[in-house]
Order: C-alpha cells, then structure tokens, then sequence
C-alpha cells in the first residue's frame, strides 16, 4: 500500500510541476516560441555537427561549417525560392476574397434552388443556421489569412534570433550536460540520466522523422494539384506537409484548402472526389510506407491521450505545441515507465 501511495505521491508531484510549467509558458509563450524554435534547430543540425565531429573536426569549426552551408542555401533561397513564394503568397491573398464571395454565392443559390422543400418552419431555421454559419466560417477563415500574414511578420525577429540561440546551444552541449549533471541528486542521477537518455532518443528522432516526412508529404501533394489543376498548389502543398504534424486528423484538414479552391473554381463534384481520393493514397502511402521507413521505433502513444495533449498545447503555444506536443506526450509517458519501473525495483 506504501509503494502504491509513494507512486500516487509522485505522479502528483509529476502532475503539479506540469501544470506550474505550462501556466509559466502560456505567460511567456512569444519568448518560448523562439526558445522552441531554437531547440528544435539544435536537435536537428545536432547529428551533422557529430558526424564532422567523428571526422576529425573539432566542435566549433563543425557548427561554423554548418552555418556556413546554411547561409549560403539561405542565401540562395532569399533570391529564388522566396520571390515565387512571395509572388504566390499575394496571389492568394488577392484573390481570396473572390473565392469567399463566389462560396457565398453558390450558398445563396443552393437555398433557393431547395427553397420549395424546405419552406417549412421546421426546415428553414436549419437553412438559415447553415449558411449564416458557412459565412462565419469563411469570414473567420479570411480574417485567418491576414492574421497570418501579420504573424509572419511579427515573428520574423523570432527567426532571426533562433538560429543564434541554436549555435550557442550547439557550442555548449557538453558544459550544458556536465553542469546539469552535477546538480542533480547522487541517489536519483541513475534513474533521471537514464530517463534523459530516452527522452533524448526518442524526441530527437521524432522532429528528424517528421521533418522529412512532412517535405514528403508537402511535395507529394504540390505535386497532385498541379496535375489537377487546382490554384495555388504550392500552398495546398505546404499546408498538406504541416498538417502531417497532426496524427489522425491531418488528412483532413489537409484536404479542406484545395477542396475549398477546387470547387470555388470548377464547381464541380468530380474534382472533389479527385482531391479525396489523391490525398487518401497520399496518406496512406505515409502511414504503411513513408513512416515505417523513416521512424525505426513507434512510440505507442494512445490516440485520445495524443489528441487531448495536441489540443491543450496547441492552445498554449501556438504552432509549437502543435509540433512537439507528441514528443512531449512521448516524454511524459518514459517518465512514467521508468517511474513504475523504478517503483516496482524498490518494492523487490
């Protein structure tokens, strides 16, 4: 009975310190955007670093080699890659508000094409609940573009700065660790390193995971709507490659931008069924194909747990609760088990 109180004891310590962590960062959480950003950097550019290491080049000219790459790619990109991506970007937004109206027009039409069926008072509050929420919806998903244009902008010193904390955070792994080391208890250092080890493990190899399979992915569908012919495939693409972050529910939210153009366009059911049907290989090509390759271990998690932690830190943190949301779940549940493991040793 000790044992099981012991272990109620500290999954609620485990639990309070959470909660003291995630108050802390909602108040923060434009600090910590940029913070997260810069350690996913350093989690990613880690594995280049130590393969310069193992060649012989000590740690410093490894990362000064490394930016150098990345600055001249970044270089590169500024003067090809973001003056189309510029180019698309105010298309869209351009072009945005027609889609909105000829939307709200095919709404106004289908009203009145099955106004003599549902003339009833029983069926015409449902009509006029639909299309006055088909016109919240795309109000607040208009208002939705400029904010994110706004976004860009506001965080553009956010991503500046990143790659200068990811540096500083790549120089001093070593002394980072070795200082955490010694702070931590004699009697725990065991138990939490080996915690540590996991937790490394398993969250390093999820963002390189997920990386590649998001530009997969976004290439896969780029792709697919070029061959379809829908506007603006490019930001379908994309979008497509971030919604990949989302288990369970990606594909669908994923399938919402170019079934939106598609039909704004074409109005035609065909070419929705086409869109369907192309992101359902699409993604299933990632979930039997793309991620068995890519993830050499699953990390298990349960889908409503999974779900329920993507929605609580996607309202905290924005974008970055979205992304790590699953690396942390994953964290959280290692902690646990080597917790229990630990417990039962100590029963024994």
């Amino acid at each position: 009975m000790s044992q099981n109180l012991s272990l109620f004891q500290k999954s609620g310590i485990a639990l309070l310190v959470i909660a003291v962590f995630s108050a802390f960062g909602y108040a923060i959480q434009h600090t910590l955007s940029c913070l997260l950003l810069s350690f996913v950097l350093a989690y990613l550019f880690d594995p280049f670093v130590i393969l310069l290491e193992k060649k012989g080049i000590r740690r410093i000219y490894g990362i000064l080699i490394l930016y150098t790459f990345l600055s001249i790619l970044t270089f590169f990109s500024i003067f090809f890659l973001f003056p189309l991506l510029n180019i698309r970007w105010g298309l869209l937004v351009h072009e945005f508000p027609g889609y909105v109206q000829n939307f709200k027009s095919m709404t106004t039409d289908l009203r009145g094409q099955f106004g003599p069926e549902f003339a009833a008072e029983e069926w015409q509050w449902l009509v006029n609940y639909v299309q006055a929420g088909v016109d919240r919806l795309l109000s607040k998903f208009g208002a939705g573009v400029y904010d994110a244009a706004s976004s860009v902008v506001f965080n553009f010193f956010n991503v500046l700065l990143a790659p200068v904390l990811a540096f500083f955070m790549l120089y001093y792994k070593r002394e980072a660790r070795e200082g955490i080391l010694r702070w931590l208890p004699s009697a725990q250092r065991g138990f939490l390193v080996s915690v540590g080890h996991d937790i490394n493990r398993s969250i390093g190899g999820f963002l390189k995971g997920q990386l590649l399979v998001s530009v997969i992915v976004a290439l896969l569908s780029t792709i697919a709507m070029v061959l379809l012919k829908v506007n603006h495939p490019l930001f379908s693409g994309i979008f497509a490659g971030l919604a990949s972050i989302i288990p369970f529910v990606g594909v669908i939210l994923a399938t919402i931008p170019p079934l939106f153009f598609a039909y704004a366009e074409y109005q035609s059911g065909v070419i929705l069924l086409q869109i369907c049907a192309v992101f359902s290989v699409i993604y299933f090509l990632e979930g039997y194909v793309i991620k068995p390759l890519i993830f050499k271990e699953s990390m298990d998690l349960n889908p409503l747990v999974t779900i329920i932690m993507i929605m609580i830190l996607g309202e905290l943190l924005g974008f970055w609760g979205i992304l790590l949301a699953i690396p942390i779940t994953g964290a959280i549940k290692i902690f646990c088990h080597h917790l229990r493991l630990a417990d039962e040793a100590g029963g024994d």
